[in-house]
């Protein structure tokens, strides 16, 4: 998962799925790995937060949600200032944000301010990171973009194998002011990957040919189009549902092993074990996605990827010792490595690569609300009962039902949808793609965003890629 001016990727340039591209994957590797596993790593300093101020779980976790709620809500703000500013002046700006957020927060003296710092700010930063870096990676690649979403995705647990202990070992060093200062430094690097994402050159073209690229590149800020999309509809609602309960247990996994009597370097090492198998999940994953009978169905593997974390967050309910609980985290890290992977790959083969800088600022603004409410929502059961138990049943049944909700969707709702004659809508962009190909010269290579659109309005003359007019890929 370009041009500056309308950032969607320039018309005549095909995705290299290599050489630069590379680079812009380390980058979206380095932004992934920030923007998930900060949040969590945040929450090795919540039990020193809630001494020094006073508060309770419900209190601390609002750092967490906040956090990941600034990187879902803006969602659209981002994708504007993407097709506005283009791909690498939004990171580089992100990256200050989210480093000066941080280090304002290690002067702060309420909890208030800390929502403020580091929930607004620095998530702000963060937001303006990784948006632009998912769609560099979609331009960037095409064959392997099953495979490079999912190695870009494994920067989330790897980082959250490193800044789980390194938050540990900074706050018993430096305390929670000093570790926020030494973080804050960190998340300069953002904007060292921002300057990797080197937007696609376009290939040059003759005097006659230059008026309707300049057309093409007057386009909306935010088409709000692809809510004409069931499978994108259904994905949202899914995905919604999905993330109301998605984040809740690597947030209190490690408070469980410290309220279990567990010292707090062991119970920071259950993050390190969940990072560790999901190193390894993402990429694998993004592999068997990438196979050819897979791909079309890919929707269907994520369905029962989510269905797998749905039902670890229900057996680690009955964990009570530390034994129960690293058991739940391998389970936890394989289940979660597989969405990660997915869950943007299974996005992009629905919108095509035209539609995904607004398609994923719609969905994450979507979901912001449910990640917003779903941590504190969780603390203030903890709160109430006193036993994770329930946290970790109620997070399980959201993930579950949201499973069920995309592929019962997808299997009837796209299913249908697929019977069905076009659109006028689509019959003019078929007419219109039909018309550029005959001024094309002969021995003028199809642009690689004609071939999606193509493959999109035509699935039942392409059996190689699309193969089941169940799925909506």
């Amino acid at each position: 998962m370009g041009a500056v001016v309308a950032d969607d990727g320039p018309s005549g340039v095909k995705a290299p799925d290599g050489g630069w591209g590379w680079a812009v994957l380390f980058g979206c590797f380095i932004i992934t790995g920030f923007s998930y596993a900060f949040p969590k790593a945040v929450s090795v300093f919540f039990k020193e937060l809630i001494r020094e101020f006073g508060i309770g779980y419900s209190d601390t976790a609002w750092i967490s949600s906040i956090l990941l709620a600034m990187l879902y809500g803006t969602g659209p703000l981002c994708s504007v200032c993407v097709n506005r500013f283009g791909c690498r002046p939004v990171m580089l700006v992100g990256g200050l944000f989210a480093s000066l957020g941080m280090v304002i927060a290690s002067f702060c003296t309420s909890i208030v301010q800390i929502y403020l710092t580091a929930g607004v700010i620095t998530g702000l930063g963060l937001a303006l990171n990784f948006q632009p870096s998912l769609i560099m990676l979609n331009r960037y690649f095409d064959k392997r973009r099953p495979l490079a979403n999912g190695l870009s995705a494994a920067g989330s647990p790897v980082f959250l194998c490193a800044l789980s202990p390194l938050g540990q070992i900074l706050q018993h060093e430096y305390g929670w002011r000093g570790g926020f200062l030494i973080l804050g430094g960190m998340l300069l690097n953002c904007c060292v990957c921002g300057a990797l994402m080197r937007p696609l050159e376009p290939p040059k073209k003759s005097e006659a040919t230059k008026e309707p690229a300049e057309k093409k590149a007057k386009k909306k800020l935010l088409d709000f189009s692809v809510f004409k999309d069931g499978g994108f509809v259904i994905y949202t609602l899914a995905a919604s549902i999905m993330v109301l309960g998605l984040f809740v247990p690597p947030v209190f996994v490690v408070s469980y092993a410290k309220d279990l009597g567990y010292q707090d370097t062991k119970a920071a090492f259950l993050l390190t074990i969940l990072g560790f198998i999901d190193i390894f999940a993402r990429p694998i994953c993004g592999m068997v996605a990438g196979l050819k009978w897979v791909r079309p169905r890919c929707v269907y593997l994520f369905s029962f990827a989510m269905i797998f974390n749905g039902f670890t967050d229900l057996m680690g309910s009955m964990s009570v010792d530390y034994a129960g609980l690293v058991v739940f985290c391998i389970f936890f890290g394989i289940s979660y490595g597989m969405v990660g992977a997915l869950q943007f790959e299974v996005l992009m083969a629905i919108v095509g690569t035209q539609k995904f800088s607004s398609a994923i600022g719609l969905v994450l603004l979507a979901e912001a609300m449910a990640v917003l409410i779903g941590p504190p929502s969780a603390g203030k059961l903890l709160d109430a009962t006193g036993r994770y138990m329930f946290v970790f049943i109620i997070a399980g049944i959201e993930v579950t039902t949201s499973a069920l909700v995309l592929a019962l969707g997808n299997f009837f709702c796209i299913k249908k949808k697929s019977e069905e004659p076009h659109t006028k809508e689509e019959a003019a962009e078929r007419e219109e793609l039909n018309r550029s190909e005959d001024k094309a010269p002969e021995d003028a290579k199809v642009d690689s965003i004609e071939v999606e659109q193509f493959l999109k309005d035509e699935p039942e003359k392409n059996g190689e890629v699309v193969t089941n007019p169940e799925t909506c890929v």
